[in-house]
């Protein structure tokens, strides 16, 4: 399995999105056909992107005590080293330090489901979620056959999307630390733990109309929560025009519609 458009497996095993081979889903269900009123507000959005180098080491705003990526816009930006997955934080409760810890990925390429993980958390008021069971269903319905539960391939957004919709997903119990994929395969799912549906947003404006963040709109930038623990800033600000860039190099931007 090769990772487009760097047409090589990425050093880092974290980067683990993979792009799709058709765009159908963002054709057949964009965000923008709901009628504006339709469409949800302060709700996370599932960010799926390419992953450039300025991105690992965030800059530290000594006035602010924020953390940006590439804030000298697009222009700044230079080498891809895979891709990633990401949740973009909505206006309302920010997402609690607690779960800075709790959703960390490791080292392995399950970034897909710790984002939408992230996410669900986001929206169903505070519940844990088991990222890597969502990883694993995940392999085992997107478009790739080389990626399957127990390996370290990556996966699409859209195909965990796909399986919030359809199964749910199953709430984080202690015990589950140590289990590894075939023990996952017991646990059970809750379809009202998942989504009913999910659009893609194929603007930066839909991005900030759904995430109803007020500080994200005065500052021209998206706050992102990465799954890499500790190592990693809890909260990070991209830039308006830097999203725009990795949305049209085949960016998928997934929002629960649902809710």
């Amino acid at each position: 399995m090769r990772y487009r458009p760097i047409d090589d497996d990425p050093q880092d095993p974290r980067l683990g999105r993979f792009i799709p081979d058709d765009w159908a889903h963002l054709d057949n269900y964009p965000l923008t056909a709901l009628a504006p009123e339709e469409r949800p507000e302060r709700v996370p959005v599932v960010l799926g992107v390419n992953w450039y180098k300025e991105f690992d080491e965030p800059e530290l705003d000594p006035e602010t005590g924020d953390f940006w990526v590439a804030r000298g816009g697009a222009a700044s930006l230079s080498r891809i080293r895979g891709g990633h997955c990401v949740c973009l934080e909505p206006g309302g409760e920010p997402d609690p330090e607690a779960r800075w810890e709790f959703y960390d990925q490791g080292s392995e390429g399950a970034c897909v489901g710790f984002g939408w993980s992230r996410c669900m958390s986001l929206l169903n008021q505070g519940s844990l979620y088991a990222a890597r069971w969502l990883w694993d269903r995940s392999k085992e319905k997107d478009q790739w056959p080389e990626t399957n539960p127990g390996d370290n391939e990556g996966t699409s957004v859209r195909a965990a999307g796909d399986v919030l919709r359809a199964a749910g997903h199953v709430a984080w119990e202690a015990d589950f630390a140590d289990d590894d994929h075939t023990e996952r395969l017991r646990y059970s799912a809750a379809l009202d733990a998942g989504i009913h549906r999910f659009r893609w947003a194929t603007s930066v404006d839909d991005v900030h109309q759904v995430l109803g963040n007020e500080r994200a709109d005065e500052l021209g930038a998206v706050p992102f929560l990465n799954s890499w623990g500790r190592d990693y800033p809890h909260r990070t600000w991209m830039p308006d025009d830097v999203l725009a860039r990795l949305m049209a190099e085949d960016g998928e931007v997934a929002v629960p519609t649902d809710r």
